[in-house]
């Protein structure tokens, strides 16, 4: 990039993965946003344990044992240290907005933003409506990757400070398989936790497969997003209730593994207990083409609209009778898949970049940056 352009600084949670076989949402989320044209990119992580991802700049950081309290403070430290050097023209901070107010108060000149993608409620400076006016008063932009979100974050709050904007995630859909045969195969994946419902999905296909000849049931995924995740009492749990319905667990794949997979399957179900805050992998889901039965909960409608089949996690037998409807009609399956990959295009990088440089191009006019 022409060394003309302005220089964002990207700055991931310190324990975010950033390449292949390592990242979750998070960092492929910044590798996209990364490549958003008119602008150099800077990714600011923690220490990487493998290769990175090509063609994007990544500076590792490690937590200083300065200044006094916890990992995020200091991790904010040493990145404003480093960003002093590097003399970036705008900071986005992803989901972490104790780092994004350190690093406001240590870079008083340089405009900090945040995206967040998961409940701000949950974290720390945003659990109270009078932390998070004060992010709203302090940061120069708040982002949130679903309007689901925006609420959360206005939640408590009559009359903001300043406007927070929704920017979706994204998916580059040139890098999406080619279409594939599809199989009689209804897929999860996913992360093998609770929150996730790995265990209604496996119980709506003890229901379901006794009456579906000729169909499996596949579970893709693990504990954490890494080959090498340990077997907890809930994977545990899951695998002995799935060896009794007839699901094969696969464990983890990779990334392209797991995009192939959808490309195949029949049928993908992201059966999700908690309020989804976006829904990634029911964007990919769509983007590949295959008929989608998601929970109605958190940002999963913002994402699905129309072109998906909604059940309650909750209820195992309402994903079980979805899987019947679509097993025994391939018509419809057909027309969800298309569906599916026409809504998929409005989350496709193009627009979002063009969303974003916009979003930025204010911050720095407004800032003099």
């Amino acid at each position: 990039m022409p060394a003309s352009e302005p220089l964002v600084a990207i700055v991931l949670p310190p324990r975010e993965g950033f390449g292949l076989g390592r990242a979750g949402a998070l960092g492929m989320i910044a590798r996209r946003l990364a490549q958003t044209p008119g602008f150099r990119a800077l990714v600011v992580g923690g220490p990487q344990p493998g290769p990175l991802f090509p063609d994007i700049e990544f500076v590792p950081v490690k937590p200083g044992l300065w200044p006094m309290g916890n990992s995020n403070i200091r991790y904010a430290a040493a990145v404003a240290a480093l960003l002093r050097k590097r003399q970036p023209a705008l900071v986005e901070v992803h989901n972490r907005p104790e780092i994004a107010l350190a690093l406001a108060a240590r870079l008083p000149a340089t405009p900090v933003t945040i995206l967040f993608n998961n409940d701000p409620l949950e974290m720390r400076e945003a659990r109270s409506p009078a932390e998070r006016i004060r992010l709203l008063q302090r940061l120069a932009l708040v982002m949130t990757a679903s309007a689901w979100l925006r609420g959360r974050l206005l939640d408590g709050i009559d009359t903001p400070p300043a406007d927070p904007v929704v920017l979706p995630n994204c998916l580059d859909l040139t890098e999406l398989p080619p279409p594939q045969p599809r199989e009689t195969v209804v897929l999860f994946a996913g992360r093998v936790v609770e929150n996730k419902a790995p265990d209604a999905f496996v119980a709506a296909c003890a229901m379901a497969l006794p009456d579906l000849p000729g169909w499996q049931a596949h579970i893709i995924g693990a504990d954490r997003f890494r080959a090498d995740s340990p077997d907890t009492g809930f994977v545990v749990s899951v695998r002995a209730a799935a060896e009794r319905a007839g699901v094969q667990m696969l464990g983890y794949r990779d990334h392209e593994a797991v995009l192939l997979a959808m490309a195949q399957a029949g049928i993908v179900v992201v059966p999700s207990r908690w309020a989804e805050p976006f829904g990634l992998v029911a964007l990919e889901a769509l983007a590949s083409g295959a008929p989608l039965i998601c929970a109605p909960r958190g940002g999963l409608p913002e994402v699905a609209g129309d072109v998906a089949v909604y059940a309650d996690p909750d209820r195992p037998e309402e994903i079980a009778a979805a899987m019947r409807a679509l097993a025994a009609d391939p018509a419809l399956r057909a027309a969800l898949g298309e569906a599916g990959r026409a809504r998929a295009r409005l989350f496709d990088v193009a627009p979002v970049h063009a969303q974003l440089a916009a979003l930025r191009r204010q911050v720095l006019d407004r800032t003099g940056g």
